[in-house]
């Protein structure tokens, strides 16, 4: 297992937007190399948007987001791309390409970031696709795959160039219970198994509880972080009502004294 204790990422005073609308701000947190780090929220507070930020593609507009001691966005674009073929990156969406197999998707990225043969890549996507549990299709197109299967491509792309941090955007939306907890263990396999560190967004409560060992809360009244910690941790002491009733599935109270708090001046 990694060193929990040094931080793959670093976060500090990060607001992000676009142009003059402020989506978060004033952000600042540490995800630990091996963690499973929750960016959690109600639907429309700027979960995806802090995520694009955190892994590139979003300039913020203030603040710093830091890999391993490098900060990202200081750096020249040949230093960005450097760090940034050490992420890996699951869309929402997937983002299969519609016209390319499965296989043929998980080894572009090989294809251009490497040097290897095309025997070498044929037989590290086998690798990646039985990693997450894909022996057979293949040679099916994306539309061919069920949801979960579509995740576990878009997974093994993610993880082709081996990268030491994993940025996951709603995972498990839009698959059933079942596949839904396949890809959770998926992931914890991932993070246990080869030291990945993980940030997900997620508003899927079991997945958050079971696998997450840390997080923030985003507030969209207030436009910034108004919790920090392990999703278990925040379901059963968090006073905050907008957490607490998020982490409970119950109906919000008023905004408290803590929310009003982090409100900006």
């Amino acid at each position: 297992m990694p060193d929990n204790s040094k931080p793959s990422l670093q976060v500090r005073s990060l607001s992000v937007g676009y142009g003059t609308h402020v989506v978060q701000q004033n952000l600042s947190f540490d995800v630990n190399a091996g963690s499973i780090f929750a960016i959690m929220g109600v639907s429309g507070c700027g979960k995806s948007t802090l995520l694009r930020s955190l892994m590139g593609l979003l300039r913020p507009s203030a603040g710093t987001v830091c890999f391993q001691g490098n900060d990202y966005w200081s750096c020249d674009l040949e230093k960005r791309a450097t760090i940034g073929r050490r992420f890996g990156v699951l869309f929402q969406t997937g983002a299969l390409w519609s016209a390319l197999t499965a296989a043929e998707n998980v080894a572009l990225p090989m294809q251009m970031f490497t040097k290897l043969d095309a025997r070498s890549i044929d037989a590290l996507v086998q690798m990646k696709l039985a990693l997450v549990g894909l022996e057979t299709g293949w040679t099916s197109k994306p539309a061919d795959l069920s949801g979960g299967m579509a995740k576990r491509v878009g997974i093994a792309r993610a993880i082709s160039l081996d990268p030491d941090i994993l940025f996951l955007d709603e995972p498990s939306a839009g698959l059933d219970p079942i596949s839904a907890k396949r890809l959770d263990d998926l992931i914890l396999e991932l993070r246990d198994g080869f030291g990945v560190t993980v940030v997900m967004v997620s508003h899927e409560l079991p997945s958050l509880l079971s696998i997450c060992d840390d997080g923030v809360f985003l507030d969209a009244s207030t436009h910034t972080m108004i919790a920090h910690g392990a999703p278990r941790s925040l379901k059963a002491n968090c006073i905050d009502s907008i957490v607490s009733a998020f982490m409970n599935r119950t109906s919000p109270s008023a905004p408290n004294d803590l929310r009003a708090a982090h409100a900006s001046p």
